[in-house]
């Protein structure tokens, strides 16, 4: 026996209700208001009403109907069929009539009526008038009836088709937030966050507390009622709420702050109500409000008198709810911004958020293990070692290195190669923070040298310096914006002297120090230079006391409150005085870097030569033409204590930011 073939599910056929027979119901009602029915009457002739009242007074009409409207119809008798419409083929045997709009009714009504007594007297037949109107009751009824019923229709549908979004339409006020399923199979958990391991830690505390937490109440503990995770731009704070998500077994909540905010007054704190209510109802549950700065900036700010009154009501039934007059058990908010400094003193207190949890740029450990979670699906060649390139990205954030990984694999499939290599990541890296390579760019011969002598002036007195960062390659190829660039791979370090200030300003004048000793010139390619150097000089003035007219006085607002202030916090004689140290700051490193120019004017005048031939050189040719580095890079002992497996042989290639660029 043949065996039974199972049967193929059929599709689900999608359910039919009744809303198409609304729409057409709709649909017809407005055609029958907009165009409204008309009887069929017999064919007419339109006529003035000059030659309307001549057929009258001829005897051509038998009977007149007259509407509300002024307009009349009149039947022509049949003798008179041809005299009217003039041929007897066409209308013979039919009933003719005219049309026309009378000034008046009232007036025709009594021009008729002397009409029909002068025809009795002459023994003629009167004709017959009739007054009728142009729509009978129902019709009237209708039409001032329909549009109303229309209305409340399409309303009616609006709010049933916006029932399952967001409530319907008088459902503005509930909360959007997004729920996490813990049955969610590509959820986030820790294990996919690389590095932050104190952030982690302080979370890892408030998910184990919701999954055990007579842990914690035996001896009297309670959990934090609110973590607010700040940060840089790019370091893991959205990606950390995701692994809670994940982890915990709980409903989790997710807003973003930009979605209390709307152009309906009250809308705002009542979708903070409703966000509440429904994390009340599921209770232990985690509220986590994603760039909570769009609601938390600090009130009465705003210069702009009324114009922050809803955002200043969102926060406020912000602050109740979460440290109110209710008690708000059960709840945990977690919260994510890059601008703590704004947010309201009243949010950032205990009880409300309990806990800070700084999450900073990632450290050399911490860069290598976001690489290896990034590396992995990336088909690798074998010249690819992490520790090379955990090194090279000093400054980078989580989401630069996730960025580094993916442009990587792009200019590999772009150059055909089967796998990612090592110089395709050193490409990637460069592509950032350059940008790309305008290899169309045409420059002129003097050009070229100009830009040549300066990156060799920042190249030469980088090198030289005690604490100048240590070279890795120079270009005078036009990238991105800048028409040459140096990069360097600077020191992690902890703490800044005044020295390594010096040094930094010193190396980033060189440019500018060697168009003017060498070319006797002054371009605008130092723009990018004497930016850092001026903003340098000022914060060692202005904010780091490294002055000798203003020492250990540091104006420097960690509130983040002075750009609401309309007074400086100083005297108009303190800020001259300010702008003379500054001033004098840089001429000193001006005239620093000319001396060391002039003293290497030889080895600088080589580096300008070769890289106006070769356009690339890297620290190799520059230790070759000016000698062994004098001084060692602390990079080099902090990769010997975080990774004892570190290789010594990937210390003097890559890339890193560019402190030099000619624009």
């Amino acid at each position: 026996m043949e065996k039974e073939q199972p049967k193929k599910p059929t599709p689900q056929q999608p359910k039919r209700g009744w809303r198409w027979l609304y729409y057409i119901v709709l649909i017809g009602g407005l055609a029958w208001i907009l165009f409204p029915p008309t009887a069929k009457t017999t064919p007419s002739k339109e006529l003035s009403y000059t030659q309307f009242v001549a057929y009258i007074e001829n005897g051509y009409i038998k009977e007149i109907t007259v509407s509300d409207d002024c307009k009349a119809k009149a039947e022509v008798r049949s003798e008179n069929y041809i005299a009217v419409f003039g041929s007897r083929e066409e209308g013979e045997n039919k009933k003719g009539a005219l049309q026309t709009q009378v000034p008046s009714v009232e007036e025709f009504s009594k021009w008729m009526d002397a009409c029909n007594q002068t025809r009795k007297e002459q023994n003629q037949k009167a004709i017959d008038v009739t007054y009728t109107n142009s729509h009978n009751i129902w019709y009237l009824l209708l039409a001032n009836i329909a549009p109303i019923l229309l209305i409340f229709l399409f309303l009616a549908l609006m709010s049933r088709g916006a029932a399952g979004a967001a409530g319907g339409i008088f459902g503005v006020g509930r909360a959007k937030a997004q729920i996490f399923d813990k049955d969610k199979k590509d959820k986030v958990t820790f294990k996919d966050v690389a590095g932050l391991e104190g952030a982690k830690e302080e979370i890892q505390e408030i998910v184990s507390f919701l999954k055990n937490p007579k842990k914690y109440t035996v001896l009297g503990g309670k959990i934090p009622k609110g973590a607010l995770l700040v940060g840089p731009p790019g370091t893991g704070k959205t990606l950390l709420a995701k692994a809670v998500a994940g982890e915990a077994n709980v409903p989790f909540f997710s807003m973003s702050g930009s979605d209390f905010v709307e152009m309906f007054v009250g809308v705002g704190a009542s979708r903070v109500r409703d966000l509440f209510r429904q994390a009340k109802e599921k209770a232990p549950a985690i509220i986590f409000i994603d760039e909570i700065d769009a609601i938390g900036r600090a009130r009465g700010k705003n210069v702009m008198t009324g114009s922050n009154d809803e955002r200043e009501s969102t926060l406020n039934q912000l602050l109740t709810e979460m440290d109110g007059f209710d008690t708000n058990s059960g709840v945990i908010i977690l919260a994510a911004t890059n601008r703590a400094e704004i947010l309201d003193s009243a949010l950032l207190r205990a009880g409300r958020f309990d806990r800070q949890i700084r999450i900073e740029l990632p450290d050399l450990k911490e860069r290598k293990e976001i690489f290896n979670v990034h590396l992995k699906p990336l088909k690798l060649d074998a010249s690819v070692d992490v520790n090379f390139l955990s090194k090279q990205t000093p400054g980078f954030s989580g989401a630069d290195i996730a960025n580094v990984c993916n442009e990587a694999a792009l200019i590999a499939a772009r150059n055909d190669h089967k796998t990612v290599g090592k110089q395709d990541f050193m490409d990637a890296v460069d592509r950032i923070i350059g940008g790309l390579e305008r290899k169309n760019k045409i420059m002129t011969e003097e050009e070229k040298k100009s830009i040549a002598y300066h990156e060799a002036g920042h190249a030469t007195i980088s090198w030289l310096l005690r604490w100048g960062n240590p070279l890795v390659k120079v270009t005078i190829v036009p990238r991105g914006m800048a028409l040459g660039a140096a990069w360097y791979l600077p020191e992690e370090r902890q703490l800044t002297n005044k020295e390594h200030l010096l040094d930094e300003m010193c190396s980033l004048l060189g440019g500018r120090a060697a168009e003017q000793l060498f070319l006797n010139q002054t371009s605008t390619g130092a723009l990018n230079d004497l930016e850092r150097a001026t903003k340098q000089a000022y914060a060692m003035v202005a904010y780091y006391g490294m002055s000798d007219k203003l020492k250990d006085i540091s104006f420097y607002d960690s509130t983040g409150q002075r750009d609401y202030s309309l007074q400086k916090p100083y005297s108009d004689k303190t800020a001259e005085t300010i702008d003379k140290e500054t001033q004098a700051l840089i001429d000193s490193q001006m005239k620093r870097a000319k001396e060391i120019l002039d003293k290497n004017k030889e080895g600088h005048n080589a580096l300008a030569q070769l890289l106006i031939e070769k356009e690339v050189i890297t620290s190799d040719d520059v230790e070759r033409i000016l000698g062994p580095r004098p001084w060692k890079s602390r990079n080099d002992e902090l990769i010997d204590i975080n990774d004892e497996k570190n290789s010594d042989s990937a210390t003097d290639d890559g890339s890193h930011d560019a402190v030099s660029t000619t624009a």
